[in-house]
């Protein structure tokens, strides 16, 4: 049985904890609010609970969300922290969970591959720092073999970028590369009242869930640079963005799909055929 331990208000009052303009944290105090989001997300994975998974959290800050992943009993649970000033915190809560590990470092610079062979495939929950949510991301989705699921929360107007469907202008890299590699749902969003400090935008939690057919290195690899050149210069016609990449007009022609399209129409399929018509 778990020791009691403070709420992450109590915490963050305890130890005079404020958020940091630089490191992108606004802190998510509201217990019912990060057990909602990892009670959604097991929900929608069809999951009881995390006995017998892996976990592992990037920025937990003051560590709700991290008391919200312990509670569901992971068998071991990573949080990557950059701010010292959060270890104490993150140290009290692991009095009371032995089974979490606190490293103390840039998650961007953080070895995801050894985590995976120490662990097999595992769980990703975070509330992500803003300023750095779709890099790391976009570096997840290209190692996504190493990850059950995601469950991130993001700016609503990047979630929205990442749902967004063809044909519309959210639309963009972000959405052809989330699309291809992982089934995504939105869980909820969230309004700007329930951090602090408050930020001016709202948030949205995302699910993120491999897909069975994952692309190679070599095709996700050719899907961004398409995806590079196309949007890059999304008013023009394709025929015009891609027309650096050989036989292009015989590739589109091949499948059907017209060159007078422009970046928005394509969709993550149409990608995904043309990396693969590629040499």
């Amino acid at each position: 049985m778990a020791t009691p331990l403070l709420s992450t208000k109590d915490f963050v009052s305890k130890y005079e904890l404020m958020a940091k303009k630089a490191l992108g944290q606004n802190f998510l105090l509201d217990g019912n609010i990060t057990d909602k989001i990892v009670r959604t997300s097991l929900q929608a994975q069809g999951l009881q609970s995390l006995a017998n998974e892996f976990a592992a959290e990037v920025g937990p800050g003051p560590g709700g969300l991290t008391q919200a992943v312990l509670k569901q009993n992971p068998q071991s649970m990573t949080a990557i922290e950059m701010d010292e000033r959060c270890l104490a915190i993150l140290g009290e809560i692991k009095q009371a969970y032995p089974q979490l590990e606190i490293v103390n470092g840039d998650a961007l610079k953080f070895d995801w591959a050894r985590l995976f062979q120490q662990s097999g495939a595992f769980h990703i929950f975070s509330n992500l720092p803003y300023n750095i949510s779709v890099v790391l991301l976009t570096g997840w989705l290209k190692q996504i073999q190493n990850f059950k699921s995601l469950t991130l929360m993001f700016q609503k107007e990047v979630g929205d970028r990442i749902l967004a469907k063809s044909d519309s202008k959210d639309y963009g890299r972000i959405s052809v590369i989330s699309q291809l590699q992982c089934e995504v749902i939105k869980l909820f969003d969230l309004p700007p009242t329930c951090f602090v400090p408050a930020p001016k935008i709202w948030s949205s939690v995302l699910l993120f869930r491999p897909r069975a057919d994952i692309l190679s290195a070599d095709i996700l690899e050719k899907v961004e640079s398409l995806t590079a050149l196309a949007f890059g210069q999304r008013r023009k016609m394709i025929r015009q963005s891609l027309k650096s990449v050989p036989n292009i007009q015989d590739i589109l022609d091949n499948l059907g799909i017209s060159s007078t399209l422009r970046a928005e129409n394509l969709t993550p399929s149409d990608y995904l055929h043309i990396a693969k018509s590629l040499a």
